[in-house]
């Protein structure tokens, strides 16, 4: 199998921060390997159905995915509907199914055959507000905040398509757990991905959580796009969106940042910290910049090693795997081309998600595990070492577009020390010559050693 004969000697299981537990106390033992894919129901096909959909699990398992994110499955409010199709966290029914994707038994199908190939699943979650249609604005008009006695979408966020929810209701939040807990135990759902979570009060999460893993354990990524909340963490989710690392990737893909700052980034992340690493995403992708805007083809091999080598959990979006280059629309019908291939990164995530599932020491979250940063004399250099008893795992990175003086390696690169995954410049292979004494590293080369 894939990299196992050297893999068999063993590696290092590291948690997010210098020392900090990953998910320490929540996450469910699955995600210690888990690779997440953000499933955009409508345009994954001409269909954007369920059941269109389901034809790719076999893809998608041979590329190394094991966790299914599906953005909110769903129907859409329609009155102030945004766009034509209208916006998925506009929720008119938390318990119905989006038409537009097919029918309840189509979901419970594509969940039980997913289920069945060793995928785990979790849910787009809107709790910060619904659509303006929902039962509950003529049934539950309290349940809402308002203003002059009229119900108001969330103020200063520019979203008039939703009606903004009042969390000091307590039978709101009962219903709230109650429409989560549905999903849990009529189709099995493993977690949920919280979307504006820093909007919902942190104590209802606390209470959710605690409710709903009555049921099974339970994976909460929470969505934090201005920052690690700790408190969130503290309370309930056992992961967060890293953010300003992906903003920062982008700056030193196009030589606006050096790799140090990568390295100071992570280590202000406060403790506990479990982030979910990521290239692209929904909101990126359709409002700021697609994968292939965002990443120069000679930057991508050695940014998808990157964040499937940091502690915490990798994500790729739909169509990262063949670095879609279209915005794709948010409210409109827009399927991916998937001939359109700019640069494959399939095999590549195959390769990385392998060497993770395969090397404890690339797996998220473990007692006693360390992350050593190791600072080279070249800020163009990223470096760490992870390590867990016996075994560790050698990163080594040149983020530059510019090859790096000679580096000493000779106090880092032990003899037990072995290249398993290594590429520059767009390309790369599975080993690699191990180095020693001076090395000079070539723009966007890395390797992934193990011991």
């Amino acid at each position: 199998m894939l990299l196992a004969g050297v893999l068999a000697a063993g590696c290092c299981v590291v948690s997010p921060g210098s020392e900090a537990e990953a998910g320490d106390g929540h996450a469910p033992a699955w995600t210690k390997d888990a690779v997440l894919y953000e499933v955009n129901i409508r345009q994954y096909s001409e269909e954007g159905t369920f059941e269109a959909f389901s034809e790719n699990l076999d893809r998608l398992w041979e590329m190394g995915i094991n966790t299914l994110w599906f953005m909110p499955i769903h129907p859409i409010s329609e009155t102030n509907r945004a766009g034509t199709l209208g916006s998925y966290y506009s929720v008119s029914d938390y318990r119905g199914i989006n038409p537009e994707f097919g029918t309840v038994d189509d979901f419970r199908a594509l969940a039980d055959k997913a289920h069945e190939m060793g995928f785990h699943i979790i849910l787009d979650w809107v709790a910060n507000h619904t659509g303006w249609d929902n039962a509950w604005i003529t049934e539950h008009p309290d349940w809402y905040t308002q203003k002059d006695g009229k119900i108001i979408s969330p103020e200063g966020m520019g979203w008039n398509d939703v009606a903004d929810l009042n969390y000091d209701n307590e039978e709101m939040r009962k219903e709230m757990i109650e429409c989560m807990r549905y999903w849990v135990t009529e189709f099995d759902i493993d977690g949920f991905r919280c979307d504006y979570a820093p909007g919902v009060p942190a104590d209802f999460w606390a209470q959710a959580r605690t409710e709903l893993e009555k049921e099974k354990p339970l994976f909460f990524l929470e969505e934090d796009l201005g920052g690690q909340n700790g408190k969130l963490l503290e309370e309930a989710f056992d992961c967060n969106y890293s953010a300003k690392f992906y903003e920062s990737l982008i700056h030193v893909a196009h030589n606006n940042k050096t790799a140090d700052k990568l390295r100071l980034y992570r280590l202000s992340m406060p403790e506990g910290d479990f982030p979910m690493y990521y290239l692209d995403n929904h909101d990126a992708n359709s409002y700021d910049r697609t994968l292939a805007e965002g990443f120069p083809p000679e930057t991508l091999a050695s940014m998808w090693a990157v964040i499937f080598t940091m502690p915490g959990i990798p994500m790729v979006y739909s169509g990262d795997e063949i670095t879609y280059d279209h915005r794709i629309a948010f409210m409109e019908k827009d399927p991916i081309d998937w001939s359109a291939v700019t640069w494959d990164a399939s095999g590549l995530i195959a390769q990385l998600s392998a060497l993770r599932k395969e090397c404890p020491a690339l797996q998220a979250g473990a007692e006693g595990a360390v992350m050593e940063d190791i600072k080279l004399d070249d800020k163009n250099l990223l470096a760490f070492r992870r390590t867990a008893g016996d075994s560790t795992a050698l990163c080594l990175f040149n983020l530059s577009r510019d090859e790096s003086p000679e580096i000493d390696l000779t106090e880092i690169v032990t003899g037990g020390d072995s290249v398993v995954l290594s590429g520059k410049e767009g390309n790369w292979s599975e080993g690699g010559e191990t180095p020693g004494g001076t090395y000079t590293f070539a723009p966007w080369e890395f390797m992934v050693l193990v011991g």
